[in-house]
């Protein structure tokens, strides 16, 4: 298993003890980063309610925001000399290099994912456009976007298998904490990066990973049952049901398809006004796949940088 670093760092293990910090923590950086966590805790308080897309979006362009900062932390001359005076004690930046490996392997593989996606409902909303009122072949292009997003869902549950590495991995060393206070902070502020940063990308992950739709042709209506009487953990601070981006889509597509099946399935106008409204759940989906494009490459970049910045520190 790959060695990483870890929020879940044990106390008991390593005998952390809890120190004062306050020269350290003053620093302008060091407080950036505690700024950045304390936004990127609220937002995960805030989106444990919600399975909107727009909010998770702005968690991990948070997080791009949070490594940017990290980066600079290394990069500061108290840093390189810290390292520098402990080399011995420093195994720990292996586990770290390993982790943000693991991260990285993670936020390249989601990155594939929303761009296979993004392709699919594009694809999708161009046949919807040039469909016509009593066109069958909807239903093979509902068939091709059903098909990717399963295929979307296996790689989405292997990075899930490896972002569950990171809650049982640790780093650091009581030694290290015992013997220079600023590397001590690096440390603690690494752990919390990482156990927001594992939080995060598990919120992107479960909210791409909504399970998809079955077309056959006799379940739709009991799917779409079951599916608005879905449990609550989607649901608002009221206490209403909210379906996320995803499942809006396979409603709007499941009156498109249920419509043909029904005692109104020659009311031409029904049809016309079902396929708008999945035009409209489509380009809100893709809007927000765009956005999520955009963070996980910034996110990606800010990664590499965070590596690289170790490495230096090291050379």
């Amino acid at each position: 298993m790959v060695a990483a670093f870890s929020a879940k760092s044990s106390t008991k293990q390593y005998g952390v003890r809890c120190i004062s910090l306050p020269a350290a923590r003053s620093h302008p950086v060091a407080m950036k980063i505690e700024h950045e966590l304390n936004k990127l805790k609220s937002w995960e308080i805030s989106s444990s309610s919600s399975s909107n897309g727009e909010k998770i979006c702005l968690g991990v362009a948070g997080l791009g925001e949070l490594y940017r900062c990290i980066g600079e932390f290394l990069g500061l001359p108290l840093t390189r000399e810290a390292l520098a005076q402990h080399q011995h004690e420093n195994c720990w930046v292996n586990e770290l290099l390993d982790g943000l490996i693991l991260y990285l392997d993670i936020c390249g593989s989601t990155r594939d994912v929303v761009l296979m996606i993004k392709q699919s409902v594009r694809e999708l909303r161009s046949a919807l456009r040039r469909s016509k009122v009593g066109d069958f072949t909807i239903d093979g292009s509902v068939n091709a976007y059903i098909c990717s997003r399963k295929k979307m869902n296996k790689e989405i549950t292997k990075c899930l298998a490896s972002l569950k590495q990171m809650e049982y991995n640790t780093f650091g060393s009581s030694r290290v904490l015992e013997l220079n206070d600023h590397l001590a902070l690096l440390i603690q502020l690494l752990r919390k990066v990482s156990r927001i940063t594992t939080c995060i990308f598990n919120s992107l992950l479960q909210f791409l990973s909504v399970p998809t739709l079955k077309p056959k042709s006799t379940k739709w209506s009991m799917v779409l049952k079951q599916l608005v009487h879905k449990d609550k953990s989607v649901a608002t601070f009221e206490g209403q049901w909210e379906a996320n981006e995803f499942e809006d889509v396979d409603i709007a597509l499941s009156n498109v398809l249920m419509m043909r099946q029904s005692s109104c399935k020659d009311d031409d106008e029904a049809e016309i006004k079902n396929i708008e409204s999945a035009q409209e759940k489509l380009e809100a989906l893709d809007g927000g796949i765009e956005g999520f494009e955009n963070a996980l490459e910034c996110l990606f970049r800010r990664l590499i940088q965070t590596r690289v910045s170790l490495l230096n520190v090291l050379s």
